[in-house]
């Protein structure tokens, strides 16, 4: 691997440009959190209210297609154009070409939140995703970092998604592939990166206080974990409601509870920095388990509740650990987790667990949705507001 240049993180002398546009990380974390907590309101104003919303004038469609290609794709750039930085050692994209990029996804959020032309739309959309694999896939095989190709791999997965989810009706494609293709692919970048930063942030910690008995490393268990759970979310895409996929749905949630075991974050509840990571990854879990059971019976749990718990808990909390250190790491902060940050996690967490609980009891739904709609927009917008001084200043 080529060892990192100086100017891979640097904001001294060499970048002379704004500060926000200095890294990946700083206009699509702060973007992406910024529009998650104002997304969300709207959606459910237009939802409760029937306001037309996007091209298709349809709220829970802009809504779906939103938090997927423009919320987490945004905190996906923003992670790729950083992390790759440093896997390889070339100079980050920066400058005039990152506020180009910005400016891709900032169109696209414009596109679909206006309406118009649906053709014109899809190919301002699309475009974002297609150049933020092209520049990973560029700066990954320039660094010879093979190691990370499927990164790269699946980003543009993610964007064919994108495509498929406008183009579906005229691909013949079975109604929402490309919503559940990129679910899938979220969910297989989640279980590939977290199992890498979650056991190395956790064993870091431990050696620091003076631990032993450190987590397990990824190794056979793993990837056989991860090939079957490949295989159950492609079954899942084509066959969302069939039998099969619900048992793999319900396997691959108690291989994952054990993959989390092998982690030990019980030892690390004295940091919320750390400790955060392995209760989002506890989501994913949760969320494959909820979804297999929702297949079997859904007259007691549908498949929208179970998808939340992958959505807004498993993602929504995994970005937002992933942010929040990401930010205070590379803007020069101590990696402490402060009141601030503890209440952003908090809200994360309540704001899915009443998403998913409310609904049963005697809340009407609307209310139910507003209520932990709310409290999550709200750590988003915190999010915002807390970091966002730091996110457009340079570095310390």
């Amino acid at each position: 691997m080529a060892r990192p240049q100086p100017s891979a993180g640097d904001e001294n002398g060499v970048y002379a440009g704004p500060a926000f546009f200095s890294h990946g990380f700083r206009p699509f974390f702060f973007s992406a959190a910024l529009f998650a907590g104002l997304a969300i309101p709207l959606w459910m104003a237009a939802f409760s209210h029937g306001y037309p919303v996007g091209a298709n004038v349809d709220a829970l469609s802009w809504h779906a297609h939103e938090m997927l290609f423009g919320y987490v794709a945004a905190v996906i750039a923003g992670f790729a154009l950083t992390a790759i930085s440093n896997w390889t050692g070339r100079p980050p994209v920066r400058g005039w070409r990152l506020a180009l990029l910005f400016s891709l996804w900032l169109a696209g959020r414009i596109a679909m939140l206006i309406g118009g032309d649906v053709t014109v739309i899809a190919v301002i959309d699309c475009l974002f995703l297609f150049a933020v694999a092209g520049l990973a896939l560029h700066d990954v095989s320039a660094g010879q970092n093979w190691r990370n190709l499927p990164v790269c791999g699946l980003i543009a997965l993610l964007a064919l998604s994108n495509f498929a989810d406008h183009a579906g009706a005229g691909l013949g494609l079975i109604h929402q592939a490309g919503l559940r293709s990129a679910l899938a692919v979220i969910a297989i970048l989640m279980l590939l990166i977290g199992g890498r930063i979650i056991p190395t942030f956790t064993a870091n910690w431990m050696k620091k206080h003076g631990m032993g008995n450190l987590p397990t490393t990824m190794g056979l268990f793993d990837k056989i974990t991860l090939l079957i759970s490949v295989v159950v979310l492609i079954c899942w895409i084509a066959f969302p409601n069939a039998v099969a996929t619900g048992f793999g749905f319900i396997i691959i949630a108690f291989l994952h509870i054990f993959r989390l075991s092998r982690w030990r974050g019980w030892r690390v509840v004295s940091d919320p920095l750390v400790l955060v990571l392995h209760i989002a990854y506890l989501w994913i879990p949760v969320a494959f388990g909820l979804m297999g059971l929702a297949i079997f019976r859904p007259d007691i749990l549908t498949s929208a509740h179970a998808l939340h718990a992958l959505t807004t808990g498993a993602i929504g909390q995994l970005t937002m650990a992933v942010m929040t250190r990401a930010s205070l790491g590379h803007c020069g902060r101590e990696l402490r987790a402060g009141a601030g940050t503890v209440v952003i996690y908090g809200l994360i967490f309540l704001g899915t667990a009443l998403r998913i609980i409310l609904p049963f009891g005697d809340v009407g739904y609307a209310l139910a949705m507003s209520i932990a709609g709310v409290i999550w927009a709200l750590a988003f917008l915190l999010f915002a507001t807390i970091y966002g001084p730091m996110l457009f200043a340079s570095r310390r």
